[in-house]
């Protein structure tokens, strides 16, 4: 079928990289087993997606790799070129000797011999493989950003990403890797809604060149992180009313309207479908102030992940 998702252009990137606006991503809590994973990716394919977002972590590369496969071999796509792939490098492997080992193991893992989009996952190392959440802060430190970004640069040197970027990193890390970068980040991938609309951070990247693509868009409902706000929100509930169109289909459009990508998770046919109906339509100004408005509560604190530390969150 035609693909009906619009493509961005990710401007700081050496290689002229464009990108799919809609994203389907691909973790998932609680975990869902490998062959649910994969025919729901299959059916994304089907419905119109070509980008796709997963993590070494998230342990969906493979299944990814494999809905890629099946697709190619029934002819839902004519070549990989077709896709965009965005993968990430663990915590754990935030070293600058384990960067180019974890990224083609990740490669391994989808089946590919490249990715388009290399990011580092956050800006933090773990000394030893994470067993519990949160995650002991005696395992974890800030990462060497300089020596860690020029292995990233390097991935994309030798071919095995097309672009490099980063996630969960604020102005200030950003800063800092733009003062000795000889690639600067495409993308910065970060937790953006009508609830956490990040507005300082979206204006400085677009100053800097770097694309924001939104992870969370609807305040990852159901997970460990995350709660039913969006839902929940009165005037967004008002706003779908209004339009016709659910609460999700107005966070989406929300955000593509800031000019971020969005990552959007769902396995469930309908609300795939109904994810990339947001492109014929816009939010009134009257809308946007009103959203403007809404109070602002991040949904994906660091404390959830790791043991709270006030000297780590300074660094941060």
């Amino acid at each position: 079928m035609e693909n009906k998702v619009p493509i961005v252009p990710v401007v700081s990137s050496f290689s002229g990289l464009t990108m799919p606006v809609i994203c389907m991503g691909t973790a998932s809590y609680p975990p869902v087993d490998a062959g649910t994973l994969k025919s729901a990716i299959v059916e994304a394919i089907r419905a119109g997606y070509r980008h796709f977002d997963t993590a070494f972590i998230y342990g969906s590369e493979q299944p990814l790799g494999a809905a890629i496969a099946e697709a190619l071999n029934i002819g839902l796509i004519k070549s990989r070129n077709e896709l965009f792939i965005t993968s990430k490098l663990w915590c754990t492997y935030a070293e600058p000797d384990l960067v180019i080992p974890a990224i083609k193991m990740s490669l391994e893992n989808l089946q590919l011999e490249y990715l388009d989009l290399y990011l580092i996952h956050w800006p933090l190392k773990f000394s030893k493989e994470v067993s519990r959440l949160p995650v002991p802060k005696e395992e974890v430190s800030v990462i060497d950003i300089k020596s860690v970004w020029s292995a990233m640069e390097e991935c994309q040197l030798l071919g095995l990403t097309k672009a490099i970027g980063v996630s969960n990193f604020s102005s200030r890390k950003l800063e800092e890797i733009l003062s000795f970068a000889k690639i600067p980040p495409a993308v910065n991938q970060v937790e953006m809604n009508p609830l956490w609309q990040q507005k300082e951070l979206n204006e400085y990247c677009k100053a800097k060149g770097i694309h924001v693509s939104a992870h969370s868009p609807l305040g990852s409902k159901g997970t460990l992180w995350g709660d039913n706000r969006i839902f929940d929100c009165h005037a967004l509930k008002e706003i779908a009313e209004a339009k016709g169109k659910t609460i999700a289909q107005i966070c989406l459009r929300w955000v593509y309207e800031q000019g971020a990508s969005v990552i959007a998770k769902s396995f469930n046919k309908k609300r795939m479908e109904e994810n990339l109906e947001i492109f014929d339509w816009s939010l009134s100004v009257e809308e946007l102030e009103k959203i403007r408005g809404l109070p602002q509560c991040k949904f994906n604190s660091i404390g959830t992940f790791i043991e709270p530390s006030a000297e780590l969150e300074a660094q941060l």
